[in-house]
């Protein structure tokens, strides 16, 4: 097994990840891809100095509201575009999409459909979760032998940056045909605007 949010956005990795497996199975988490890029520049944010403004950096032109659609928390939102490519190299039936909205809110639902996807019998369940009211996901009961639970690091759950709501409003209408074909091709509506 091997992680990376990379890998799904990276064009050629779907060419490699096939020559060194056709059979391979693939999970891809997804979520809401404005409130991804949100996610993504408070990320940037929190590790760079002298960032320029969320709405600064989302547009070519404010005036005009022409998306910077090449700005990368925005493209990697783009979940159709990639997912094209994937299924250029593999079938719908080797990837499976998480929803990662309903893994905050129903972990161990999420998780089942995963064990269900690789074959595995579900042994990650309800009793195995907690929510962590701080940081506002599910964490980890405490695993046998361990003193503490395992929640996610202190770079996940962190309150986002204010955006202006006019911003988001644009960003949901650019996405909108975006996220619309995502469904098609994920036979699976998520239910982003």
């Amino acid at each position: 097994m091997e992680k990376t949010p990379r890998y799904f956005v990276t064009v050629d990795t779907p060419a490699r990840v096939h020559a060194m497996s056709q059979d391979v199975k693939l999970i891809v988490v997804v979520r809401d891809p404005v409130t991804r890029a949100i996610s993504d520049y408070t990320q940037i944010i929190s590790k760079t100095l002298d960032i320029p403004s969320f709405e600064s950096l989302a547009f070519k032109n404010r005036t005009t509201g022409q998306i910077d659609s090449l700005w990368s928390p925005l493209w990697i939102g783009l979940y159709a575009q990639h997912m094209e490519r994937w299924l250029a190299w593999f079938p719908r039936s080797q990837i499976h999409l998480v929803n990662g909205e309903r893994l905050i809110s129903d972990p161990a639902g999420e998780l089942g459909k995963v064990q269900d996807f690789l074959g595995l019998q579900r042994i990650v369940t309800d009793k195995h979760f907690y929510f962590n009211k701080t940081k506002g996901f599910p964490c980890l009961k405490k695993p046998e032998g361990s003193s503490k639970p395992h929640c996610l690091g202190k770079t996940k759950g962190r309150t986002h940056v204010t955006i202006d709501p006019e911003v988001i409003q644009k960003l949901r209408d650019f996405y909108k045909p975006h996220n619309q074909r995502f469904y098609q091709l994920a036979g699976q509506n998520f239910g982003w605007y």
